[in-house]
């Protein structure tokens, strides 16, 4: 990162608490609990767990992968952010 160019925090930013909501909103119409979405993941339940309290972050990667996993469309999920 260049000198005096700073990159704000996301985590816990309204930005990020969006996203969770979103996510988790897909699980809940999925009808899938935290465990039952890891096991899916092939991720321990801790992954989804500190994604979902807003701990850790979620990479594009991740949650493309994720919103496949739920049998979400992640371009119309991301497309809610915006």
């Amino acid at each position: 990162m260049a000198k005096g160019s700073a990159l704000r925090k996301t985590l816990r930013s309204r930005g990020h608490r969006a996203l969770i909501g979103i996510l988790v909103a897909a699980r809940e119409r999925a009808g899938l609990t935290q465990r039952q979405l890891a096991a899916r993941l092939r991720r321990p339940h801790s992954f989804v767990g500190r994604m979902e309290a807003g701990e850790r972050r979620v990479d594009v990667v991740e949650f493309i992968e994720i919103a496949r996993v739920l049998g979400a469309n992640p371009k119309e999920m991301f497309e809610q952010l915006l």
